[in-house]
């Protein structure tokens, strides 16, 4: 539907007439865990309990802020059925990380080939993760990635987050692109779930945060090491 420049080396199969690429960002393109975990902590202290630690909190993210402090208060034991005190636990948390979002945070290697090297092959790319919509333009910025994005959706900008499909469906639809045209590349179940259930290719790496759980037994249709393989022959 789109009159694509191509690759002029060898094409990775997963972008094999692919129109359109959606990332998910936290575990896929950055490593944001060390100051995800510093603001829970912050939290944490805040509500007088005692800091759980980056290896903990690693294990903890994937489906949005709000659940990431629920599994932070639960690890303490407390019940998060008191709606009262998680939102104001969860304020705590967005404030603390509003203050810093970046400074802790990393690209994972190959990042940033793979998405220039695709935008100069004229591939539309599109973020979609279920961070909140208004961190994702600050770390786009600290990074210098915003150009390459032509549309970015968090976990609150539609009424539905991964694993459900509409996000990825909204996005194919606004770039007027087939779900069969396009690919979702992520690091969890959520997003090769969401991948399939909207009828996209999915692409999976193996280093970021999937709860502990290896991402080969979500089956997604390829695994790369690293995502300068899209772009960079083997």
């Amino acid at each position: 539907m789109h009159d694509h420049p191509t690759f002029t080396g060898p094409v990775h199969p997963s972008l094999r007439a692919i129109e359109m690429v959606a990332f998910d960002l936290d575990g896929t393109l950055i490593d944001s865990v060390p100051d995800l975990a510093h603001a829970i902590d912050c939290m944490l202290e805040q509500e007088g309990l005692a800091a759980l630690g980056e290896a903990r909190v690693r294990d903890f993210v994937g489906n949005g802020s709000r659940v990431l402090v629920e599994r932070a208060l639960a690890a303490h034991g407390l019940a998060t059925d008191n709606l009262a005190r998680v939102e104001q636990a969860h304020q705590s948390f967005l404030a603390h990380y509003a203050a810093d979002p970046s400074s802790r945070t990393r690209l994972y290697p190959g990042v940033r080939e793979c998405l220039e090297g695709l935008r100069q092959a004229g591939i539309p790319l599109v973020l979609i993760t279920n961070k909140p919509e208004a961190f994702i333009e600050p770390l786009l910025s600290h990074f210098a990635l915003s150009e390459h994005f032509a549309l970015a959706l968090g976990g609150d900008s539609l009424p539905t987050r991964k694993p459900d499909p509409a996000p990825l469906l909204f996005a194919a639809e606004r770039l007027g692109v087939l779900p069969r045209q396009a690919l979702m590349v992520g690091d969890s179940r959520h997003d090769i779930a969401a991948g399939r259930a909207a009828g996209f290719r999915t692409l999976a790496v193996p280093y970021g945060y999937n709860h502990g759980e290896p991402i080969s037994r979500s089956h997604p249709d390829y695994l790369v090491d690293s995502l300068a393989e899209l772009v960079v022959a083997g």
